[in-house]
Order: C-alpha cells, then structure tokens, then sequence
C-alpha cells in the first residue's frame, strides 16, 4: 500500500476519533467505523462486532470495558426521527473487530495496523503493513508449495524429490545460485526456510512460479520427477525474465528481517493494546448517546 494511500485513510480515521473526557479514552462509534472498514450494511458489520466480543469474552477480558451498546436518534428521508442502536468501542474493540476481517482488504490491512499502534505514526503504520503484506505473501507460498507436494507426491515423486524440485526451482528464479548459495548470501542458518528471509517482492515471485507448476502438473497430468522439474525450471525461470524487463534481479534484493521476529515482536505489541486502550466508563441506566 502506497504512502499516500495510507495518509489518506489514516486521516479519514482520525476524524472518527471521539474523547471522553472524564477519563482521556478515546472512542469510535460503529456506525461512523463501518464504512471505513470497506463493510456497507449494518447487519453484517454487527455480526462482526458480535464475533469480536465473544473473543474478547474467551480472552478473559470484560466486554463492556471495550463495547458498550448504545442508542441514538437519526433523522430519516421523509424528515422524522427515530432510535438506532450504535455501539462506542475502544482501540481495543476495534483492533479485535479488523482482526476479524479479511486482511487481502486495504480498509482492513490497515485498520489491524492502526488500532494496534499507541501513537499512530504514520511511519510505524507502514511499517506494520509491511509486515501483514509480508506475512500473508508468505502464507500463499507455503499453502502453494503444500498442494506441490502432494501433487507431485500423488504423481510418483517422494519427499526427496520434492526437495530437488524446488531446489532448482531456486536455482532458476535466483540465476544460478541455488538455495544454499542465496542462504549463505543473506546469512540465513541450514535449518531455516529461505522464505522466511526474503522480501515481499521474491516471496510473491515464488509464489506464482509454484502455483504455475501446480497449474500445468494438474492440467497436463505429468508424471515423474524429471517431467515436474523441468516445468517448475522453465517456470521460474518465466517469473525471473519477467522481473528482469522491470530491472529487478532476486538475487541482488536485501533480506528482510527474520519473520519470527517479528511475529514475536508483533505479538508483544498486541498484548499491550488493552492497557494502551483504557477502558470505557460504567453505563448509565439509560444506555444512550
């Protein structure tokens, strides 16, 4: 997601923010959220917001400090009035309901990235998008490579074989040097996936070479290690070429950081978000707004 994207949702965002300022909790009314979460009828964003407190529930965490249902009057078409239930949830609702969302859509991308951050800095946002675009890019591959082995598997091709393939899958995609060569040129250890250290960019190239092959083995029914290398080559080698006409080399692009670490470090980032959310007050009897 570009800069300039961001910045624009994100301001769209902060206009949302609402303060109680008995207590400096800041707040978001569901209503005014929906649209910004890329949902447009009510009752399928408050079916997501339901999820949500149940999860809070399950994490031992008491609902109505972060969701509060409440009531207010809207002015219709023909110019009468009349009561809509709305809920006031905090960072933490929030945060909880675009993690129930589906994170390939940009609202929600980002929405799991600016409820999770204390300061919102623009910057940190970016950088946590990054991550959700790395780690999600990174799932694709692994589930491709998965429905690989068991398609070559189911075609004669043993564990070992499957090693080989992708092995000069590599070989190909990152002209001439093999995964060892590029796991040594990053400094990554014997016993991690190369995968794991490579940026967006690579993992999506060797995500569409993999489904390519799968592609083409299921199409054309290969059979046999020979056939099904000589497919994931000539694949990976297209994907490289097509890198290539745009000036990009894989094997000359700088590793990422380790994904473990930062899935660790986004975890520990997500353990203080209740505290960082402060908590809503007790509701009055009348449970309106």
């Amino acid at each position: 997601m570009k800069k300039n994207k961001i910045a624009a949702i994100k301001s769209q965002f902060d206009t949302k923010i609402h303060i109680l300022e008995e207590n400096d909790v800041e707040y978001w009314l569901a209503r005014e959220l929906m649209p910004l979460l890329g949902y447009e009828r009510w009752e399928n964003f408050e079916k997501a917001i339901k999820r949500s407190m149940e999860s809070c529930d399950t994490s031992g965490i008491t609902v109505s400090d972060h969701f509060r249902e409440v009531t207010k009057m809207v002015q219709l078409g023909s110019g009468s009035k009349r009561n809509v239930r709305d809920y006031m949830l905090t960072r933490y609702a929030c945060y909880l309901i675009a993690q129930n969302g589906d994170p390939k859509k940009e609202e929600i991308a980002f929405a799991q990235s600016y409820f999770a951050v204390q300061t919102r800095k623009q910057e940190l946002i970016e950088e946590r998008i990054a991550y959700i675009e790395r780690t999600e890019a990174r799932g694709r591959l692994r589930e491709s490579e998965k429905r690989l082995s068991q398609n070559i598997y189911e075609r004669g091709v043993d564990d070992a074989g499957f090693g080989r393939i992708r092995s000069k899958g590599d070989t190909a995609l990152f002209g001439g040097h093999t995964t060892q060569d590029m796991k040594r040129k990053l400094g990554v250890k014997d016993n991690r996936p190369l995968a794991d250290f490579l940026p967006t960019l690579t993992i999506a190239a060797k995500n569409l070479a993999t489904e390519m092959t799968n592609y083409n083995v299921e199409e054309k029914d290969l059979q046999g290690e020979t056939a099904i290398t000589t497919e994931h080559v000539l694949n990976n080698s297209s994907v490289r070429s097509m890198l290539g006409e745009r000036g990009i080399k894989p094997e000359e692009l700088p590793p990422s950081e380790d994904i473990k670490k930062l899935e660790r470090r986004v975890k520990s980032q997500e353990k203080k978000i209740v505290e960082q959310s402060g908590k809503l007050p007790v509701a009055d009897d009348e449970g309106t707004q």
